[in-house]
């Protein structure tokens, strides 16, 4: 007769550290997808929106201790950019008319009907893109 016998001992602390642990398995998984993302919102931007300076990822530690890839747009104009404008009235501030170039000659108005700006969410068809 042949018998054959096995143990095993489970290192609780070296799977905790692979899985919750910044610098883990987990934690590196999450940062090579946010990477990605980071790189597709940049090349979608607008503008200088994708700049290194306005754009910036933090990767943290969630409700459970699971990780969350945070990427943040410090851009003024990005809420304008993500959800659009409606059409609006420009006035002059600190002039009498608004001076603008149109086909190379000089304009002069004293107040311009804006027809408003179509949405770009740049950020979540970026995570679409690269996810």
């Amino acid at each position: 007769m042949f018998t054959v016998s096995t143990e095993f001992n489970l290192n609780r602390t070296a799977i905790q550290r692979m899985l919750r642990l910044p610098g883990g398995m987990v934690y590196r998984n999450m940062e090579r997808r946010v990477r990605r993302v980071e790189a597709e919102a940049r090349r979608r931007a607008p503008g200088s929106m994708g700049d290194a300076d306005n754009l910036t990822v933090l990767i943290r530690s969630g409700p459970g201790g699971d990780f969350q890839g945070v990427i943040n747009s410090r851009h003024p104009a990005t809420l304008y950019v993500i959800g659009g404008t409606r059409p609006h009235v420009i006035r002059p501030v600190r002039a009498r008319a608004l001076r603008f170039t149109v086909g190379g000659r000089t304009v002069y108005a004293r107040v311009v009907m804006h027809p408003g700006t179509q949405p770009n969410n740049f950020l979540r068809e970026a995570l679409r893109a690269a996810l």
